[in-house]
């Protein structure tokens, strides 16, 4: 990641530019089989986007082929970030390289049979039918999911204790790793949300054993693709699982843009140039992705859609945001007093010159 001095004489400014600007460490050797994974899931989400154009088969009220399109998706950006990360020089890098391995494999495997059963028009994720390879893809997710959440636990460890880059990524990265690990985790609730009956491609009824939408009192009835949002068709009618599930495993990509952009503007923003500073707005920001995600659990957990929010949900969200606009506001009085505190760049540089000519 770009890195800025704190300090820096008149004529510094372009080298300034130049560090915001400088590229990203690692990616010289980037993760081989992740790379193939994500060549792969970018082919899927091609593919899946046409098959929602041409085949009109729909599952809960939609395409048959939104999940491999949204799951290709996911893979996509998770293996890239990954596969930069394994890329930066770090202790027990032959573990995770293999851990990265372990996540590319099954990665790849879980998917292909989601795309299966979306060919076949049925449902991969909680699927009861006996039929063989529903059977077979079942004991695949049985062992799948468990391994993808392991490598990522280990790759996590291993990192989590390392500084690999400067200090405002190496944040990025601890805080992004660990979300991912919780919201990997929350996944596995969606299982005990009870059973529900519902209709393939063909109208067959299917029994589910679980789904991702959680009622106050749930019946057999499906209520999984019941009033769902545009776009990401997240449950209106309950909470939704799937929500804390999202925001945690995507918690690495908005921390590393946050870090870009805190980068970017530093040139242009004085108290921005400390990479302490940085790294404590970026620390501020984690911690408010923490809240949030804590807050969208809680809230599906008590069987309530997102866009219905009650006084107490409202009453956590606006405390969530006073407590990250304050921590903010310190981050910026601390930067502007150790700015005034500190000598100016134009006097350390005068010194300079006088000292050279005596």
């Amino acid at each position: 990641m770009p890195t800025i001095d704190t300090l820096s004489a008149p004529g510094d400014s372009v080298r300034h530019r130049r560090a915001v600007t400088s590229d990203l460490p690692g990616g010289s050797h980037l993760h081989r089989p992740l790379l193939w994974m994500v060549a792969t899931m970018g082919a899927l989400v091609l593919f899946s986007a046409g098959g929602m154009v041409f085949d009109d088969r729909m599952l809960l009220d939609e395409s048959v082929w939104l999940k491999p399109f949204k799951f290709g998706l996911a893979f996509v950006l998770y293996g890239i970030t990954l596969a930069w990360l394994l890329s930066l020089p770090h202790r027990g890098s032959r573990v995770t390289w293999w851990m990265g391995t372990v996540f590319a494999i099954t990665g790849f495997v879980d998917v292909g049979f989601i795309v299966v059963q979306a060919a076949r028009g049925t449902y991969s994720h909680f699927n009861s039918e006996a039929d063989a390879v529903n059977s077979i893809g079942q004991m695949v997710f049985a062992s799948g999911v468990p391994g993808l959440f392991f490598a990522n636990l280990v790759i996590v460890l291993i990192l989590s204790w390392q500084r690999l880059v400067d200090r405002p990524t190496a944040r990025a990265i601890h805080a992004g790793l660990g979300l991912a690990v919780v919201g990997m985790a929350l996944g596995y609730l969606m299982g005990f949300t009870g059973k529900q009956l519902v209709r393939d491609a063909d109208g067959n009824v299917v029994e589910l054993v679980a789904g991702h939408t959680v009622l106050d009192n749930p019946s057999l009835e499906a209520r999984d693709g019941v009033g769902g949002m545009p776009i990401t068709h997240w449950s209106t009618i309950g909470g939704d699982l799937r929500i804390p599930h999202f925001l945690g495993l995507h918690a690495i990509q908005v921390l590393l843009l946050a870090v870009v952009a805190l980068a970017w503007l530093a040139p242009r923003y004085p108290w921005l140039r400390s990479e302490r500073t940085r790294a404590a707005l970026i620390g501020v920001l984690a911690a408010g992705y923490a809240g949030l995600l804590a807050i969208v659990f809680w809230q599906a957990m008590r069987a309530q859609s997102l866009v219905h929010p009650d006084g107490r949900t409202l009453f956590a969200v606006g405390v969530l945001i006073w407590v990250v606009a304050l921590l903010t506001l310190a981050v910026y009085w601390q930067a502007r007093a150790h700015g005034r505190n500190a000598p100016s760049a134009a006097r350390l540089f005068a010194a300079g010159t006088r000292a050279r000519g005596q």
